[in-house]
């Protein structure tokens, strides 16, 4: 198994600085990770750094709480995309998930699925805060909006990946969709685990800790 082609190599901590942004792109070059997942900011010189490179530029769109409205996500979707990402992670609405307000989550997808241009949508449902239910029904709004994949968390809720999430959401989806786990994997066992339920990419920021058979401590 190859990991690093299933590794979104993630930075996303409000501190970082280009040095630390620069030192992820050095190291997405060396391991040839599927991409680098960072903030809007940062798109246009990662772009610019990962030229005729096989990683792609991820940013996440209404991160981390989901809560900004549609036509601001639709916006910065399509920024992100005009400065050079060709992936976009974006939060869903989860205050109306929560409310069993699917159509207001179905819709909110389908604004930035609407300005994609070809490029891949991924969708966080924040795993750690819905049931089980509420994980199908936030899974199967993303599929009917038109989205790629569905991911589970964005690290910064109370709780990241699990393998019974993945399942349950693979199982949702079907095989026509990715599944992205993210959120707490710190070693390659964690990362098969998920990858043995469904995940098909990963979100980690601890890429290199994986690739080099350690376990790393980062609380992220």
């Amino acid at each position: 198994m190859k990991l690093n082609t299933y590794i979104d190599h993630t930075i996303l901590k409000a501190d970082a600085t280009k040095a630390k942004v620069q030192q992820i792109i050095d190291e997405a070059k060396a391991y040839d990770f599927a991409s680098v997942c960072i903030n809007p900011t940062w798109v246009s010189f990662a772009a610019e750094e990962l030229k005729g490179h096989v990683t792609n530029v991820c940013t996440v769109i209404g991160f981390p709480l989901g809560a900004n409205t549609s036509a601001v996500k639709a916006f910065e979707a399509a920024d992100a995309i005009k400065n050079g990402a060709d992936e976009i992670d974006m939060v869903i609405n989860i205050g109306a998930a929560k409310d069993g307000n699917w159509d207001l989550v179905e819709s909110d997808i389908a604004a930035v699925n609407s300005v994609k241009s070809g490029h891949v949508l991924k969708v966080i449902i924040e795993t750690s805060l819905l049931t089980d239910d509420e994980k199908v029904q936030a899974s199967l709004a993303a599929k009917r909006a038109g989205a790629d994949f569905v991911k589970t968390s964005t690290g910064f809720s109370t709780g990241g990946a699990t393998p019974a999430d993945v399942k349950l959401m693979r199982e949702t989806v079907g095989t026509d969709m990715g599944v992205k786990a993210s959120g707490g994997i710190h070693s390659a066992e964690e990362a098969q685990a998920v990858i043995a339920a469904g995940a098909n990419r990963l979100g980690v920021s601890a890429s290199i800790a994986i690739m080099e058979g350690e376990v790393s401590n980062d609380n992220y």
